[in-house]
């Protein structure tokens, strides 16, 4: 992308001189980032900031940034689902690689680091409620990475060859796509109190998860094959929203990302927490310092 020129009508600038939806300016821009879905949440992760510099927020997307122990950290929230990350992830990396003043990718590229904390439904007995899981593998039944050149350079074609098979894949359903997390960060952030496993991001929280209210599935099988899937020795630990169309714009985008989330219900054991917020403190408070360790 050397010297491409980006429209008017592509990226969109606002007049106080910060992108469109997010609303930051390039110089609020920190190399560590904690995400988080809700706009609430973001305040809870910057009182573990020892400093608090700027504050932002525009519907959904609500900005902190400051310092911890010395370093430059900020947190924002990028509201519920995939098509929101699609936003977040793309504003964020023009703010770090495009001059806003003449449109012009820069030469030099800047690396993101990315955290994604949030909220998880497990879908194997060894992952009960309270358990932080690390997204090492995410799986996009949202689509997003499709609609990129080069998916196909970054995904696992081979996992999601033989999930498809296994899970009789609904051609009426969106080509579901696997992405790594970034192996420096999970090996920074994950030790032996977190789980690896593989995350589905799902397109929508009732149906797109198998939860059955008014309206009937059209697959209400999909998740009892989801639970005995098998791959590499490893299972289909959890469901949420976020983390493939996070890690698999980084990857492409040449940042560094990665996702843990609490269990706060256990769909095959039908138990839920409603009151997991000490562990999401908890968990934010580790992220953060694993993070910025030296």
């Amino acid at each position: 992308m050397e010297n491409k020129i980006i429209p008017d009508s592509e990226l969109i600038i606002n007049p106080d001189g910060s992108v469109f939806h997010i609303h930051l300016l390039p110089e609020q821009l920190r190399d560590n980032i904690i995400m988080c879905g809700d706009p609430g949440r973001v305040d809870m992760i910057a009182s573990y900031f020892d400093t608090k510099e700027f504050e932002v927020s525009s519907r959904e997307f609500h900005t902190i940034g400051g310092t911890y122990k010395g370093k430059p950290i900020m947190a924002i929230s990028h509201g519920i689902g995939p098509d929101n990350i699609d936003i977040v992830m793309t504003e964020l990396d023009a703010l770090a690689n495009v001059d806003f003043a003449t449109r012009k990718v820069r030469d030099e590229h800047r690396t993101l680091n990315l955290v994604r904390i949030g909220t998880s439904g497990g879908m194997q007995p060894y992952v009960p409620v309270g358990t932080p899981v690390i997204a090492a593998k995410a799986i996009g039944f949202d689509g997003v990475l499709n609609y990129y050149k080069g998916r196909n350079d970054v995904c696992d074609l081979e996992f999601e060859k033989a999930m498809c098979i296994h899970l009789q894949w609904n051609p009426l359903f969106a080509k579901p796509y696997v992405i790594d997390a970034d192996p420096i960060l999970v090996n920074k952030i994950g030790q032996n109190d977190m789980v690896r496993g593989y995350t589905i991001s799902a397109v929508g929280f009732y149906g797109p998860q198998g939860r059955e209210v008014r309206l009937e599935l059209a697959e209400p099988e999909l998740n009892s094959r989801i639970s005995t899937f098998e791959y590499n020795n490893g299972h289909i630990t959890n469901y949420e929203m976020e983390s493939a169309a996070l890690q698999g714009l980084a990857k492409l985008l040449g940042h560094r990302a990665m996702t843990v989330c609490s269990i706060i219900a256990n769909r095959v054991a039908t138990t839920a927490n409603p009151n997991y917020k000490t562990a999401i403190n908890d968990l934010v408070a580790t992220v953060i310092e694993r993070l910025l360790a030296d």
